[in-house]
């Protein structure tokens, strides 16, 4: 059997040490290798890139769009975890629960744009909406979410988890959840206006908070933003529905235990490359929420899942579902 030869460009950065922690065990999977102090060398990245069957980008940014002028192999596949190509032409959005569109895009395309964390929560929520026809596009939504800050990069979580210099500080502002992107400015709120094919941008309220991972997106709506009239049970059936016998997805029953615990804890998914949606609140205020684990569904794992479609291997091979 042949082995899809697999290049992770940023490798070292969360994100890539997470995809690589996932090939452990893999037989159908060969890992081309680069020296540490040429892995920001353009030549060297270029030939390896070149040289893949598929190369992921665990890259800021500018340094995605900039590697993506060094592809000349026409076979060469690439997933890209940054937010650069999300929402451009010729990129296919790697969320293949979302339609039957969106899952062959990814196994027939060359270009997959992995989902933003907290987009993934909001869009896992709101698309099935508007698709149903369910939520106008021009619906004024919000949406809050919370995460670990394992999300937030290397400098980040070598602040948080830096117990000694904190220890100085009384009371210490890491230990309270801190909200940010102050001036709905969040770079996911683009993709979080396109994919569903919203007219608008949520007002997005994003949290940082001290455990490493574990993310919960929750989107308020009220009865009166419906286009029909719809219950709780109704929204209950009609998830269950869009997202049957897709395994990385999980609709938990009305009045599953967390919810009739009446509280909603974010870090027990940890590990967990799926999410849960859960569906509460009463007919006059539904409440729809995600959880997952932000560096599972929400970075690492959504892109093995797809690089597993798009190699024609089990959609699942090599994840904790």
């Amino acid at each position: 059997m042949s082995k899809t030869k697999v290049f992770i460009n940023g490798s070292e950065g969360t994100t890539g040490l997470r995809i690589l922690e996932r090939f452990n065990g893999r037989d159908d999977v060969e890992i081309i290798p680069i020296p540490s102090e040429l892995r920001k060398d353009a030549a060297t990245v270029k030939e390896k890139i070149n040289e893949s069957d598929i190369t992921f980008f665990c890259l800021p940014d500018a340094a995605a769009i900039e590697a993506l002028t060094y592809v000349e192999n026409p076979d060469t596949k690439i997933i890209d975890a940054s937010t650069a190509h999300r929402t451009l032409p010729g990129w296919n959005y790697g969320f293949p629960e979302l339609s039957a569109a969106h899952r062959e895009g990814i196994i027939n395309g060359k270009r997959v744009a992995v989902p933003g964390c907290h987009a993934s929560g909001f869009i896992s929520v709101v698309y099935p909406l508007v698709a149903g026809g369910l939520l106008p596009k021009d619906a004024l939504l919000s949406c809050t979410s919370i995460s670990g800050y394992s999300g937030a990069g290397k400098k980040a979580i070598a602040t948080y988890e830096d117990k000694e210099t904190r220890s100085l500080t009384d009371p210490d502002p890491l230990c309270s959840p801190r909200q940010y992107a102050l001036a709905q400015a969040h770079k996911h709120l683009r993709e979080m206006k396109a994919i569903p094919g919203l007219e608008h941008e949520p007002a997005f309220l994003p949290y940082i908070c001290d455990f490493y991972c574990g993310m919960l997106v929750t989107v308020p709506l009220h009865k009166g933003m419906f286009t029909r009239s719809v219950s709780l049970k109704d929204l209950q059936q009609y998830f269950e529905e869009y997202y049957a016998e897709k395994p990385f997805i999980r609709v938990l029953p009305e009045g599953n235990e967390l919810v009739a615990s009446n509280f909603l804890p974010v870090n027990t998914l940890k590990g967990y490359d799926g999410m849960e949606i859960l569906i509460y609140g009463n007919d006059e205020r539904p409440v729809i929420s995600a959880r997952f684990d932000n560096l599972g569904k929400g970075a690492s794992g959504a892109a093995i899942q797809c690089m597993n479609l798009m190699t024609g291997a089990k959609e699942t091979e090599g994840l904790n579902i």
